[in-house]
């Protein structure tokens, strides 16, 4: 009966933040039947046998190779959709927010808890990845189960608990390494509990056996480094942002219930050595790191080798929901009324007020471009053209994700395909012999970008200047983030 009981209130406190995330998820999935660059890098790879795959990653995105295995498996059992695509991100929020829910519970009490979990669940970049066909929401996931497993081991150590929490970090590190920062966020907090020598020992044991685990991928990672040259350096309100989230986290976690049972009242307990046993860890020692240490860390990076994309340390929101679920219990006590009376309407105001965002996260605009859409427009827009053409190369996604809309189509620059080079683009002829391949062409599509590029390779500038010199543009369409042009060859 008591276990009953238990189980009853157990689920009282992660089932509400489960279903909220479960819902924002759903809602808008499809995104109006559009697919954007980066799902459409994980559509082709998944559709490639596992050999194909290994090709791939030898060459390119090797950090997302789980991920892609994952997938393969997913689109052979359930199909191919979009559905298929993004539905493990939508239930791996899900899990992460009731994660979380129980987490803030362990530490603060299961009101914070349950605080916690939807206060995630609500952020507006933890929505935009539940909807996203990458892996940003599996190692969301991954971590707060990771940092849950942690804390397990701190107040009840054992050889058992940090095996478990070793597997969570090594999962979490093969579908993206990046989480390794919550590695160190987890270091930082048993530096904050003055953990005593056993447990120092085995974090560090699970930690060296996690990083062991994943080397191969890191190093492996540092030969495609040039995959990620796009990504520019830190800006203002990069830096804004991050310095707003953990100033807001670390107001909370000066609340009373939230350094409650980090270890400071265990001092001494363990001997002469003043080192903390760790009966209770605190939710400001979990919580501050674990926002903190991420972002902190990758920005620093990022002034030497810019890296810093919000989703690569979406975990960290989960550090900022901990802090807001003890910020509302408090807010709760100082109004002298029950918090599941401030919840909901906390919950319901902040919905409202996000609500524009809501709104177009779940549009094709909330995203850089549209591949789907823009296969449709070749298939609309071809007439008799015999030839196509991609500027830049990585444009090619479009045909290898919608095939049919350019049957009949001659790859002019293509010499060797994406699947037979083990890459997500394939590679193109020497910028003569696509010179040579246009010209024999009479009407060719052209798949680009909206606006200039600064960037162009010698390919590219073949491309546009035998276009320009021996082509007339008849159309000319700019939909969803992307240009089809329809080019004929002049008489």
């Amino acid at each position: 009966m008591r276990r009953g009981r238990i189980a009853v209130r157990g689920a009282a406190v992660w089932a509400g933040p489960a279903a909220l995330a479960l819902g924002l998820g759903l809602w808008g999935l499809t995104r109006q039947h559009s697919m954007w660059r980066d799902e459409a890098a994980t559509w082709q790879a998944a559709h490639r046998p596992p050999a194909e795959i290994l090709h791939l990653l030898g060459q390119a995105d090797v950090v997302h190779g789980l991920y892609y295995a994952l997938m393969h498996g997913l689109f052979a059992l359930f199909g191919d959709s979009l559905v298929t695509l993004r539905l493990p991100s939508v239930l791996a929020t899900s899990a992460a927010c009731a994660l979380t829910a129980l987490l803030g519970a362990r530490l603060a009490g299961r009101w914070a808890g349950t605080a916690a979990g939807l206060a995630l669940a609500v952020v507006p970049a933890v929505q935009e990845h539940a909807q996203e066909g990458r892996s940003y929401a599996l190692v969301l996931a991954c971590v707060v189960l990771s940092t849950r497993l942690l804390v397990a081991a701190l107040e009840r150590p054992g050889a058992g608990p940090w095996l478990r929490y070793a597997a969570a970090v090594l999962v979490a590190a093969w579908l993206n390494w990046f989480s390794l920062f919550a590695l160190v966020a987890h270091g930082a907090t048993l530096l904050w509990v003055r953990a005593d020598r056993a447990r120092r020992t085995g974090w560090a044991l699970a930690a060296t056996g996690a990083v062991a685990g994943v080397l191969p991928v890191i190093l492996t990672s540092r030969n495609q480094v040039s995959l990620v040259s796009w990504i520019k350096p830190l800006g203002w309100s990069t830096v804004v942002g991050v310095l707003v989230t953990v100033a807001i986290t670390a107001g909370c976690v000066l609340l009373p219930q939230a350094r409650g049972g980090s270890g400071e009242s265990d001092r001494g307990a363990g001997g002469g050595s003043g080192e903390a046993p760790c009966g209770r860890v605190g939710l400001a020692a979990v919580a501050l790191p674990l926002c903190a240490v991420p972002q902190v860390g990758l920005a620093l990076v990022s002034l030497v080798k810019p890296l810093y994309i919000t989703r690569y340390v979406l975990f960290a929101y989960v550090g900022l929901a901990l802090g807001l679920g003890v910020l509302l219990v408090t807010l709760a006590a100082r109004l002298r009324t029950h918090v599941r009376v401030l919840l909901p309407a906390a919950l319901a105001v902040a919905l409202l007020a996000l609500l524009p965002v809501e709104l177009r996260l779940r549009t094709v605009q909330s995203r850089v471009d549209d591949v789907l859409t823009a296969a449709r427009t070749v298939g609309h827009v071809r007439g008799g053209a015999d030839g196509v053409l991609f500027i830049p190369a990585a444009r090619r996604d479009t045909a290898l994700v919608s095939p049919r809309a350019f049957a009949g189509l001659r790859d002019l620059a293509l010499e060797r395909g994406p699947v037979e080079s083990g890459t997500l683009k394939g590679i193109e002829a020497a910028p003569r012999e696509i010179a040579h391949a246009m010209l024999g062409a009479r009407r060719i599509v052209l798949v680009t970008d909206p606006g200039p590029r600064r960037d162009a390779t010698a390919r590219d500038r073949t491309k546009q200047r035998v276009l320009d010199e021996h082509f007339v543009r008849r159309s000319d369409v700019v939909e969803r983030g992307r240009r089809v042009s329809v080019y004929e060859r002049r008489d």
